[in-house]
């Protein structure tokens, strides 16, 4: 067999604002724009679908290294509505090249499935069409799918199956692009479509209340699994939705392939009840940010040893945030809270500043606070300069494995007369590797008070080191 392998990956909050070219190109917490040859020579082993894919491909004997044809790969940090002109840009080179790779008996694809563009709300399902359009109905398509895709009608129609992750945090992304890559060739092998069917859900649960290390998404996905397997299926998959995608196919679907269309169609709508019977358990407790730093001090008074996380999902850059919200700082400071650090604040400016007034320097900042959102504001204070790095280092946690990180200058800033940090960053990059701490010189487990832009990630690699989370609301 010869496969083709591409992707474009892009999650759109789009409430943020819109995402340039420059943002593929870039990159952020994965490696930016990569074409042909340098997919496998940059990515290799990182825990990314298009990864695994290529290494099962190449490690098969139906297809083979040789036979593995690599086309285009770019994914950007979630942020806003795709501009029309980068996302014609990157369609472009990847059919481009499709169109370039001779004969193929098969096309994998990395998507994300809550990718927006300005024109389209289903930038997956535009892309599909496009390719489409130039291969025809007969290629095999098969695309591995974030588990937070809001997946449309439409893109389900015109590939012959998806894969979606099983596991939020997403510790599974290599291994959701080897189950890609095996049905991809099972598909080829069989030399027709399997029967197919797709059932939608009827809300979508906040990011907080999706993670399949607590309940109900733990026992859901183990239900799923035991019905793959009991059921004989060919393949089944669950995905949540991403709820700060304002679009038409917001939602959450299961999709089932099978030898027979009624046995997909009847697991299908089973599996969307019994996500449907738990609908009231897909719920958070929120607080504010000063009762969140409260409850924190509370429980360390309490139970001292392990920190506390705070968890600042407003302003999370993995759904598309600033990541420069102020406020748990200020609390932080307000309560006179000890070995406390808020990661990451992303103020290129600040991050500027204390580079230029050096380590141990005292800098008056007027830290973050510059996106447009409700009570978001500059933090004025002087600021000790405790650390300062280029930014670049390698991802050493569960989701991050391997990958090279570049978020720009960043900087250690402490707040003066306190015991409360801020690590400050150049570039977006949800906290949720213990590696962003390292890079500048804390260790996480030291500290008491672990304030996390982050929604769900950050658990695969700070569960085991944290006593317990609080999740806060800013809005």
């Amino acid at each position: 067999m010869r496969i083709a392998v591409g992707g474009i990956q892009h999650e759109t909050n789009t409430h943020a604002a819109v995402t340039p070219l420059d943002a593929f190109i870039l990159g952020g917490g994965w490696p930016g724009w990569q074409k042909g040859a340098q997919i496998a020579a940059t990515l290799g082993a990182m825990n990314l679908p298009v990864s695994g894919a290529i290494a099962a491909l190449a490690a098969d004997a139906r297809v083979g290294e040789g036979n593995v044809v690599p086309l285009m790969w770019a994914a950007a940090t979630p942020s806003g509505r795709v501009e029309d002109a980068a996302f014609d840009a990157l369609a472009d080179e990847l059919i481009a090249r499709l169109l370039d790779a001779g004969p193929l008996d098969g096309l994998y694809l990395d998507l994300h499935g809550a990718m927006a563009t300005v024109s389209h709300d289903d930038a997956e399902g535009e892309l599909l069409a496009r390719i489409r359009t130039r291969v025809g109905e007969a290629l095999p398509i098969v695309v591995s799918l974030d588990l937070h895709a809001n997946v449309s009608r439409r893109s389900f129609d015109l590939c012959d199956a998806m894969v979606v992750y099983r596991s939020y945090p997403h510790v599974d992304m290599d291994e959701s692009g080897v189950r890609a890559a095996r049905l991809l060739m099972a598909r080829v092998e069989r030399g027709r479509p399997w029967a197919k069917s797709m059932a939608d859900i009827a809300f979508v649960a906040p990011l907080t209340a999706q993670c399949t290390l607590a309940e109900p998404a733990q026992s859901l996905m183990a239900l799923l699994e035991r019905t793959e397997a009991g059921e004989g299926l060919v393949s089944m998959s669950w995905a949540s939705g991403f709820p700060l995608a304002d679009v038409a196919c917001r939602q959450q679907s299961v999709l089932v392939y099978a030898d027979e269309a009624g046995t997909a169609k009847r697991v299908s709508a089973r599996f969307a009840q019994a996500v449907e019977a738990q609908r009231e358990r897909f719920t958070e407790a929120p607080l504010s940010p000063d009762a969140a730093v409260d409850e924190a001090l509370r429980r360390l008074a309490a139970q001292p040893g392990l920190p506390v996380v705070l968890c600042d999902t407003d302003d999370n850059p993995g759904a598309g945030a600033a990541s420069d919200n102020t406020a748990i700082l200020r609390a932080l400071v307000a309560r006179a809270a000890c070995r406390a650090v808020v990661a990451v604040v992303c103020d290129a400016q600040a991050a500027s500043d204390a580079h230029a007034a050096g380590v141990g320097s005292r800098i008056e900042l007027a830290l973050g606070g510059r996106a447009d959102a409700p009570g978001n504001l500059p933090y004025e204070a002087v600021f000790i300069v405790e650390r300062m790095t280029d930014g670049r280092f390698t991802g050493t946690g569960p989701m991050w494995r391997g990958s090279p990180i570049d978020l720009g200058p960043m900087a250690l800033l402490r707040v003066e007369h306190t015991d409360v940090r801020a690590i400050v960053s150049s570039r977006t990059m949800q906290a949720a590797d213990r590696s962003i701490f390292r890079h500048v010189g804390i260790e996480p487990q030291t500290m008491q008070v672990l304030a996390l832009k982050s929604s769900v990630h950050f658990r695969a690699d700070f569960n085991a080191i944290t006593s317990s989370v609080i999740v806060v609301r800013q809005l």
